[in-house]
């Protein structure tokens, strides 16, 4: 594990400077930049999408990788018991800023570092979380974006309705270790209530809990299924989404990865997106900035993804207008 970085001038080179008369400044001056190091922490696994978008971002901004910048990936595999050591492997490693996904990676991070500068991308409430004091001066070593998924959670539900007008029984997953969860479960039911729609709140904590929660909301006749925003359940979300539509449950959520795994529909903010304006954040900081003073960015625009083939097997017509405020069509 390489915890210092040695100049790439030999003392061969150093000699034969000196030998030419170069001065000491002039030496430095002809020393290249050693590379920045910069750690990316991800609860998934590669190839992945949005790393691509970050390494895209980062060359677009002038950074060449193996010049400029070194990326020190690490990847969960979608087991959060990972974490924790992988984010100590990167403190280790002295790199000098961390991008993170997800609220417990952030959190595995945030608790080995008081210093090195977090740039977190996926997190529902970071203020809630405790990993920022405010959005607007976050204080601390972490800045980065938020996708405000509580405040979300009852447009999802009204785009469901409005696509699924027959819907009244709502089945929503969450998670009772997700600390967002309490506040996106009570606005769901609250939107919930007044579109006339029953909720059925069905807990799933770990992945060897999706049978039971699906055998749960089935005995509860649920009609269809609204998944939180979690780590743990869109690591499980190829397994929720084919007992969706097993069970002919339509299912809404926030992140795109549910609709192309199957599920019906879902809106909420890039995921790419983030990860570009992620790649923004790093490079104001290698620049100089400190995390305490860059504001939480909150998304600017949100994407609804519709899954027609998944509304054809379930024998359900999308309406015209849900249809044309689609912005990806899966078919």
């Amino acid at each position: 594990m390489r915890t210092t970085r040695r100049s790439p001038f030999s003392v061969v080179a150093i000699v034969a400077a000196l030998s030419m008369g170069l001065g000491a400044a002039d030496l430095a001056a002809q020393q290249p930049a050693k590379p920045f190091r910069i750690g990316f922490l991800h609860p998934g696994t590669p190839p992945n999408a949005s790393a691509d978008v970050f390494r895209s971002t980062l060359n677009e901004l002038g950074y060449v990788e193996g010049r400029d910048v070194n990326i020190e990936f690490r990847w969960a595999e979608g087991r959060m018991d990972r974490l924790s050591p992988l984010a100590a492997e990167l403190v280790a490693l002295k790199v000098d800023v961390i991008v993170v996904g997800t609220t417990p990676a952030i959190k595995a991070v945030a608790e080995k570092t008081k210093t090195i500068p977090i740039v977190m991308t996926v997190v529902a409430d970071p203020v809630a979380d405790g990993l920022v004091q405010s959005l607007g001066r976050p204080g601390g070593n972490v800045t980065g974006l938020t996708i405000i998924s509580p405040e979300l959670s009852g447009k999802r539900i009204e785009l469901l309705k409005e696509a699924v007008p027959r819907v009244g029984r709502l089945a929503i997953l969450w998670n009772p270790a997700n600390s967002t969860h309490t506040a996106a479960l009570r606005e769901s039911q609250a939107t919930a209530k007044t579109l006339g729609l029953q909720t059925v709140p069905v807990p799933l904590q770990a992945p060897a809990d999706v049978d039971s929660a699906f055998a749960r909301l089935v005995r509860e006749r649920a009609t269809a299924l609204f998944v939180l925003d979690d780590a743990i359940l869109f690591i499980e979300r190829q397994r929720i989404s084919d007992l969706a539509i097993k069970n002919r449950l339509p299912l809404v959520s926030g992140i795109s990865g549910y609709a192309d795994a199957g599920g019906l529909m879902t809106y909420g903010a890039r995921q790419t997106d983030l990860y570009n304006r992620a790649a923004i954040f790093v490079d104001r900081i290698l620049k100089g900035a400190k995390p305490a003073n860059l504001p939480i960015e909150r998304p600017s625009s949100f994407e609804l993804v519709l899954n027609l083939k998944t509304a054809k097997s379930l024998g359900l017509a999308i309406s015209d207008s849900v249809r044309w405020r689609a912005d990806r069509l899966i078919e």
